[in-house]
């Protein structure tokens, strides 16, 4: 994706300055950490729970184990296996934990960057 340096933003946190296009997502996925996506959770007006967190950590460890972030359907699957739920009440349950969806609150909160197009599930 390209990012336009005109439209890129700063925040510190700690002694971590980090760096968000115009969106808010990170620049440097790398750059997150639990208090980056606290502060970030914040902003979108989520207090994170263990759901919310086991989520993002579900994101994260596929992001990492497969170098790209993880489609919303096998993110609301692996809800379903931790709460034994069938596919619709976890996709319910995750938009209860995130209103505005996959991309525009679970994405960025989790640090990932910002998709080009995404299916929602």
């Amino acid at each position: 994706m390209n990012l336009r340096t005109d439209k890129i933003s700063s925040f510190t946190v700690g002694d971590k300055t980090i760096l968000r296009d115009e969106p808010g997502y990170l620049v440097n996925p790398v750059d997150w950490d639990d208090e980056i996506c606290k502060v970030i959770a914040a902003e979108e007006g989520i207090e994170l729970t263990d759901d919310h967190w086991a989520i993002i950590r579900f994101m994260r460890s596929y992001q990492e184990e497969h170098g790209v972030s993880p489609d919303a359907r096998f993110v609301f699957n692996e809800l379903a296996k931790r709460k034994s739920l069938n596919k619709t009440a976890a996709r319910e349950q995750f938009f209860e934990l995130f209103p505005y969806g996959y991309v525009k609150q679970a994405c960025k909160i989790a640090g990932m960057m910002q998709p080009r197009a995404w299916s929602t599930g």
